[in-house]
């Protein structure tokens, strides 16, 4: 394992972030702080409790899921579409690195700031909506899993993607839809039996309800089916990684 090749390609890519403190950092903050506001503050206080949760409490989890999925793509996505943009992608290709390195490289770079966002969005929730974490160290735990994979899923993006507007149309056309309807501002015991089951095809259902019961021991999902379909979406990112470096795939060409 090469550490020093790893070592140095994390540290570039920490190093653009600190570069960028109000793109990478604050505008998120500062977009899921009004989710705070105008939901959390002004009208949670005229919702009813739901499962015996506040309403601004309810949807803590949601939002900061809904950032830290599309943070996570867009970071790992950006980090490794510019060397191909700018062609020193060959040179990290031609260095004494496996695939292996150079993923754990970017994407542990882009999972780290996601990892940071996530935490710093939970500080800024207090400011704004009293709540408490029933389950830390699960909470911790899905927090680093759900960046992990969704970082790994940006990877496959970033090298998917041949034109900056491609590095957007998943997140917005399809990750922050299936968000907004994966239970995050609402239990989907709420909704009709029918559109019930429909919306347990939303693979986004299980990372959101497993979150939430790491915060307040309720969920719409059981806690293992929500470990096993962050762990299978892991395994099929992994394998598409794989997939990507063993036939070069927009890589080499």
């Amino acid at each position: 394992m090469n550490l020093y090749a790893i070592r140095a390609i994390y540290r570039f890519e920490m190093a653009r972030t600190f570069r960028t403190l109000m793109q990478s950092i604050a505008s998120p903050v500062i977009s899921t702080s009004l989710y705070f506001v105008v939901f959390g503050s002004a009208i949670g206080s005229r919702m009813v409790a739901i499962d015996g949760i506040s309403y601004g409490a309810f949807i803590i989890p949601g939002l900061i899921m809904l950032s830290l999925l599309n943070e996570s793509i867009s970071n790992a996505s950006f980090g490794i579409y510019m060397p191909k943009y700018s062609g020193t992608i060959y040179e990290v290709l031609s260095a004494p690195l496996s695939y292996v390195e150079i993923v754990i490289g970017y994407v542990g770079a882009a999972a780290t700031k996601s990892v940071m966002l996530g935490l710093i969005m939970l500080v800024t929730a207090r400011l704004f909506i009293p709540f408490e974490i029933a389950h830390p160290v699960w909470m911790v735990t899905f927090l680093v899993l759900t960046a992990v994979t969704f970082s790994l899923f940006g990877f496959i993006i970033g090298i998917w993607a041949d034109g900056f507007e491609k590095l957007q149309i998943i997140p917005m056309m399809i990750v922050t839809p299936l968000t907004f309807l994966g239970g995050s501002f609402y239990s989907i015991d709420m909704l009709p039996p029918f559109w019930q089951k429909v919306t347990l095809f939303n693979p986004v259902v299980y990372l959101v309800s497993g979150f939430r019961w790491a915060f307040y021991g309720v969920a719409d999902v059981s806690l293992f089916a929500s470990v096993g379909m962050t762990l299978v979406f892991l395994l099929m990112c992994m394998l598409g990684v794989r997939w990507i470096f063993r036939t070069g795939y927009r890589l080499k060409n």
